[in-house]
């Protein structure tokens, strides 16, 4: 099979590889469908992956096309997502079914050979079989679909009547789209780029605010007469944006920190004073829930792309073959072009 293999930091060779051989518990996954991750980028071009060589790709869907045992022939054909993180099922958090926190995970794309290949082997219990209404490319984003719904779901929202999401990537476009599925009727965004409120426009009802333009602590008391907003998401990960998420909050309301760390995080004295004399709720969010139940992100996530409530494809701004996800790599590095989700595919053997 074909396979985007990261040989060593910033060396990701299109080559051919022996398939896998699958274990008693795993199914063969033919890909249709990958996202490139924004963590995808320093992964392959900075930091590596925890050994070398491994196939990086961890949002990625496809239909089973092998069975190791008789007992799993009956998911062949099958149209399938994949939760990417394989928890160890023995530490106290997979003993709670909180898998997302388990502290001796396995992880596709990173730790093991994950969905920038033709061919993946997926445990059966990663797997989540898909309706026909849910296409490959909205199968493909169901990862950072989760991801955007579980931090949703860390906050309070019974009362919540206004929110603000603080960074429009690929995750605060989705935290958007859910709160606009859930009837939040003031909704706030602070971006960067013309392209994201354009894409915001036909996807969430919601008021734009460039930070380049405006500053967002005067927009946000604008429109709610100084008060702040019930919840604000933070999906940016820097001191910056993370001090002036907490700024736009209301006293008594919710701070939830979404986006991932580039390097060390620092309060300014102001905010941290905000948080104990407001009286904030701080609440932190990792991964999404999958406990193979009805009540769990990825079921839900999948419910609402089948009902057309949320649409994580209509996010992608560049589709590439999949033998070009190099090109992919390429575009979301250069500042100049606007990206939000970057897709590679390829059709069905």
């Amino acid at each position: 099979m074909k396979a985007h293999v990261l040989e060593a930091v910033g060396e990701l060779t299109y080559k051919e590889v022996p398939t896998p051989q699958l274990q008693e518990d795993e199914v063969l996954v033919e890909v249709v469908n990958a996202g490139i991750c924004g963590s995808d980028v320093p992964r392959i071009f900075k930091t590596g992956t925890y050994h070398f060589p491994t196939i990086p790709g961890h949002e990625f869907a496809g239909v089973v096309r092998q069975a190791a045992t008789e007992e799993n022939e009956y998911l062949v054909g099958k149209k399938v997502g994949v939760f990417p993180l394989i928890p160890c099922m023995k530490c106290g958090q997979c003993k709670r079914k909180a898998y997302e926190m388990c502290s001796s995970y396995n992880y596709l794309g990173s730790r093991t050979d994950g969905g920038f290949a033709e061919y993946v082997a997926v445990p059966v219990w990663n797997l989540i079989e898909l309706p026909t209404e849910v296409g490959f490319e909205d199968a493909a984003m169901l990862e950072p679909t989760c991801v955007a719904l579980h931090a949703i779901r860390q906050a309070d929202m019974a009362a919540v009547q206004s929110a603000a999401v603080y960074g429009c990537g690929t995750i605060g476009i989705l935290v958007l789209q859910w709160l606009t599925a859930m009837g939040v009727k003031n909704l706030y965004a602070v971006g960067t780029r013309k392209g994201q409120q354009e894409l915001l426009a036909g996807l969430a009802a919601c008021s734009f605010c460039n930070c380049h333009e405006k500053d967002p602590l005067d927009f946000i008391r604008e429109q709610t007469d100084g008060a702040g907003v019930d919840v604000v998401f933070e999906c940016v990960g820097v001191s910056e944006s993370i001090n002036h998420a907490v700024s736009l909050v209301r006293a008594g309301g919710q701070v939830v920190f979404v986006g991932n760390p580039a390097g060390d995080i620092t309060f300014d004295k102001q905010t941290y004073w905000k948080i104990l004399r407001q009286q904030l709720m701080v609440y932190g969010t990792w991964n999404s829930s999958f406990t193979k139940d009805e009540g769990d992100d990825w079921h839900m996530a999948v419910r609402a792309i089948q009902e057309g409530r949320i649409r994580p494809s209509a996010q992608i701004t560049q589709r590439f073959s999949f033998d070009r996800l190099h090109d992919g790599l390429k575009v979301m590095q250069d500042k100049g072009v606007f990206t939000n989700k970057v897709m590679i595919g390829r059709k069905l053997s």
